[in-house]
């Protein structure tokens, strides 16, 4: 089945750049294994000799993001896009939190490429696709925020309402052990950000550590 992604009017006019890349696959979700955990290692102590709080925010793709969140209103230092909090955390020397090979391998494609990935278990995704701004006091329970205010964030919808921002996935779409059909969009809003080779790494690294078959 097409997967349709709409955005809204008043999204398209100021963001005329934007460009909705995405991967659907069929997973088997399972704890990371022993070679998923040690290239997120390797990955993570390569970064931290590389980059600094400072740097992070010249990165293309997080300064994008950051810039779009102005653009909306929300202070992209209150609400940090999802690559930039996992990039802070890698600089100040901490490994990633594991949680499972998807989403593992999902925050492994972000700091690679700087890219706020938004992740989702797509069986639980009802009807099309909307990509808008969030309205004030709209519900959102983000994966480990509890309530977020999602007001002048980028926000993805369907039937029931929000449920995906670039600073956190929510609780309803959640990717877990019983997920089958993921489905994992890369925002981009600038034509010069490599989205195109973020698809191709993302591909990539799903095939090895989780054991997909293309949709």
């Amino acid at each position: 089945m097409s997967l349709i992604i709409n955005v809204e009017s008043k999204y398209k006019e100021l963001f005329p750049d934007l460009q909705l890349g995405y991967l659907r696959a069929k997973v088997k979700v399972e704890p990371s294994s022993d070679d998923l955990k040690n290239y997120m290692q390797e990955i993570c102590t390569t970064l931290s000799d590389q980059i600094t709080y400072e740097s992070i925010r010249t990165i293309d793709a997080v300064e994008s993001m950051k810039n779009v969140y102005r653009k909306l209103g929300k202070d992209p230092n209150r609400y940090r896009p999802s690559a930039e909090s996992l990039l802070r955390r890698i600089a100040s020397h901490k490994n990633l939190y594991s949680v499972n090979n998807v989403v593992d391998t999902l925050n492994l494609i972000s700091v690679i490429s700087g890219f706020s990935i938004c992740g989702f278990d797509e069986n639980k995704i009802v009807g099309e696709i909307t990509l808008g701004i969030g309205l004030e006091n709209e519900p959102y329970e983000g994966i480990g925020r509890g309530t977020l205010n999602i007001e002048n964030l980028p926000v993805f919808r369907d039937e029931i309402g929000a449920f995906g921002t670039p600073t956190s996935d929510s609780i309803r779409t959640e990717i877990t052990d019983s997920s089958e059909n993921v489905l994992m969009i890369f925002p981009s809003f600038s034509k010069e950000l490599l989205l195109k080779e973020t698809l191709e790494l993302g591909k990539k690294l799903l095939l090895v550590f989780c054991e997909l078959g293309n949709k």
